[in-house]
């Protein structure tokens, strides 16, 4: 199996920076990209920022120059730098890991986190 263990969310005032992690463990021989989506009440999952393991990036219009996601490869952990925090940013933000390829397996799977909680608030 694998699991995806994310952290750093919390409570923050408009304006402010969070660092969000996830760290991917278990059998895995690659994976293909590593992303972060968010969903906040009442609306649809959407996407944040995703990484290739090449380092090739994609980032929501709304987010554009205020994150950076960045990767480890080595340690298959993501990263979120999140900067100049809006409260409309204010959702739970789960991490995704692209075409997982695990030992004793032929599949590529994708796996997502539990979600970590990111309030923007004064």
């Amino acid at each position: 199996q694998v699991q995806l263990a994310e952290s750093g969310g919390g409570l923050v005032q408009p304006g402010g920076s969070l660092r969000l992690s996830c760290a991917a463990s278990g059998t895995i021989i690659s994976i293909y990209a590593m992303g972060w989506y968010r969903q906040a009440p009442g609306k649809q999952r959407e996407l944040v920022a995703t990484i290739t393991k090449s380092r090739s990036t994609n980032y929501a219009d709304s987010v554009q120059g205020r994150f950076t996601i960045s990767i480890d490869n080595a340690k298959n952990t993501v990263y979120l730098q999140m900067n100049s925090l809006k409260p409309e940013d204010t959702a739970v933000y789960y991490c995704k890991a692209d075409r997982v390829r695990r030992i004793g397996t032929l599949n590529a799977l994708d796996y997502w986190g539990q979600g970590t909680q990111v309030t923007v608030s004064s």
